[in-house]
């Protein structure tokens, strides 16, 4: 027990020699500072969240739309409507406000025969307001309950979530994020106030709230059961995921928001891979005779092979590189993305009657014909395997590399140069890969680290995720945002000298196009054994584009449905980053649409 939990009952002994008040009028009542009368809600800083409605016990609060809010990422475009013919004046809908736009004005005014509800100021319908989407005599009065600011119903800080120190983990490719106890991700749980807000915001709409309830009543298998409902693959979404849902959540207004991510690993980890299919209901899966190929293994790849078999599709996945994984194993470093969770969520996957062709490359060992002719539809999710050159002169040297090649060859066990100076030119999530990794390398060859990234964005505008830019200085590299490169300076065809950058003052003109301007007179000199070039990413249709009815749009996209169902080639869907970018879970999300379509198209009347 706390010192002020004692002590605070004989507080109220200070008024022992004041004088008692007596209210005459109910009325008088608007007098006191902090009596709890009529709502007011900030109703532009209000997000929708549904709290307030979800805590009432008197069911007095609905949530409405409202005229000039509109639904947007992270706001439902509804606000409260509270029935004073059941509110009691408790005041939790203003405790639980997440955004801290609820308060209780000190007004109010009783009914009286032959008056309406509001006296003179008005009479709305039943005692119905919209909170703040009407003008109401008490909108701007100080007076009234407001929730202290030392007092919180869920905390506002984060549950940490252990993980290796920067001295033990920056010349070792072990995982550095360790995972949530039982009592930590329980603890994290109870911070949701499962609003839903994070569900629109989740490319996969994931039932986020539903998972973490789960974790919260400690039953994981339910919460298996919902994760799987829309992404096979929490292993990984529970590491690498961009967690968008996590930058909308509700909490997140008054601290951190909800470990979103954590929490999903935390059920993925602690359910045993040899329970899954009893679980999720999967050992007997009657099949429809119908075969489906699909073209990559990444995440949409995967997603959309688990969906049409749990469909009863035999699927194909055919993939040009040795393992399965697509950019989740050849893209994403094994300190944050193990190989062993990957294949976890790879062998579920196959265990469900999916076959895996690997070293198998479309356009070349098969043409996309041959697998219009060998199945009933074709979906192609074949990423961004080729990476963007910043095309200066002497880009071509031999000691300029591409970023998501290196990557790759890190995976497949190939020795790779590590030479003691490297430049990395880049600020993107993958950039900070390589940085990264590179930097291990060199502590593990030369006990030293020196690589520098620098990237046209300023501090705090980077791509990458600020966790991915402060871990890699924590880890010894330097990071240089707001300058672009100019030169790539050499001495021979052998000999790599450095880099010469300038301070970047714009990126984009003023018609919104990439086009970037410098002051020449700011500029900076690294010197370097080994450039990085990681400035971005593009796909290889190639295989696609032979012999095939496929309409292209000004831009050389395919054009497509929402589902990824190309136009004049009915048999052929695509999606993932080759349609979408480099997202994981969007490529999920695009996996499962595209599984639903192939399902709608097989079993249409109108069907080639």
């Amino acid at each position: 027990m706390r010192f002020k939990d004692v002590i605070y009952p004989f507080t109220t002994w200070k008024h022992i020699l004041n004088e008692p008040r007596t209210i005459k009028h109910p009325e008088d009542r608007e007098g006191s500072d902090r009596y709890r009368g009529f709502h007011t809600n900030d109703i532009q800083k209000c997000i929708g969240c549904g709290s307030c409605e979800e805590i009432c016990q008197n069911e007095a609060i609905d949530l409405v739309e409202v005229d000039g809010i509109e639904t947007t990422h992270g706001d439902s475009g509804l606000r409260p409507k509270v029935d004073y013919g059941r509110c009691c004046w408790c005041a939790l809908c203003v405790d639980v406000c997440t955004t801290n736009s609820l308060g209780m004005s000190n007004r109010f005014r009783w009914a009286v025969e032959g008056e309406n509800e509001l006296g003179e100021h008005g009479s709305p319908e039943d005692y119905r307001f919209v909170i703040g989407a009407q003008n109401k005599y008490w909108d701007n009065v100080k007076e009234g309950y407001k929730k202290p600011d030392s007092y919180d119903l869920t905390p506002s800080t984060a549950v940490e979530m252990d993980h290796l120190s920067p001295s033990e983990r920056s010349a070792s490719f072990v995982e550095m994020m360790k995972g949530y106890t039982r009592q930590q991700a329980q603890k994290e749980a109870d911070r949701c106030v499962e609003c839903g807000i994070c569900i629109a915001t989740c490319p996969a709409h994931m039932g986020i709230p539903a998972y973490i309830k789960a974790v919260r009543e400690d039953d994981l298998e339910e919460g298996l059961r919902v994760v799987y409902d829309s992404n096979p693959l929490p292993e990984v979404c529970g590491r690498v995921c961009t967690h968008k849902c996590e930058t909308v959540c509700a909490i997140g207004h008054k601290g951190d928001p909800v470990s979103i991510r954590w929490l999903k690993r935390y059920i993925a980890d602690h359910v045993p891979a040899e329970k899954y299919a009893e679980i999720l209901g999967t050992k007997q899966i009657e099949k429809n005779g119908k075969k489906v190929a699909v073209i990559g293994s990444g995440p949409a790849g995967l997603s959309a092979a688990h969906f049409l078999s749990t469909m009863g599709y035999a699927v194909t996945v055919l993939e040009a590189l040795p393992n399965a994984g697509g950019m989740m194993r050849y893209g994403i470093p094994e300190y944050r993305l193990p190989y062993d969770a990957l294949d976890k969520d790879i062998n579920y996957i196959q265990s469900l009657g999916v076959e895996f062709k690997t070293n198998c490359r479309v356009g070349t060992d098969v043409t996309i014909l041959d697998l219009k002719r060998d199945f009933d539809a074709v979906f192609a999710a074949t990423g961004l395997p080729l990476g963007r050159s910043t095309r200066l002169e002497n880009a071509d040297h031999k000691k300029v590399f591409q970023s998501i090649d290196l990557l790759r060859e890190i995976t497949l066990g190939n020795e790779i140069i590590v030479p003691e100076k490297i430049v990395v030119i880049g600020g993107g999530n993958v950039a900070m890969d390589i940085t990264r990794s590179l930097a291990r390398m060199q502590k593990q060859k030369f006990g030293v680290v020196n690589v520098t990234a620098t990237c046209l964005e300023p501090e705090g505008q980077m791509p990458a995720d600020d966790e991915e830019v402060i871990e890699a200085r924590e880890e010894g590299a330097v990071i240089t945002p707001g300058y672009g490169p100019q030169s790539i300076e050499i001495k021979d065809a052998d000999t790599l000298l450095g880099l010469r950058v300038a301070r970047c003052v714009r990126i984009f003109d003023e018609e919104g196009r990439f086009n970037p301007s410098f002051n020449t007179t700011d500029t900076r000199y690294y010197e370097a054994d080994m450039i990085v070039e990681s400035i971005g990413q593009s796909s290889d249709m190639s295989y696609l584009k032979s012999d095939l009815n496929i309409a292209f749009g000004p831009r050389g996209q395919m054009v497509m449905d929402a589902d990824g169902q190309v136009n004049g080639e009915p048999w052929l869907f695509v999606g993932g980053d080759m349609v979408k970018g480099p997202d994981v879970i969007t490529g999920i999300a695009t996996g499962h649409f595209a599984a639903m379509g192939i399902d709608r198209y097989l079993n249409s009347d109108d069907r080639d």
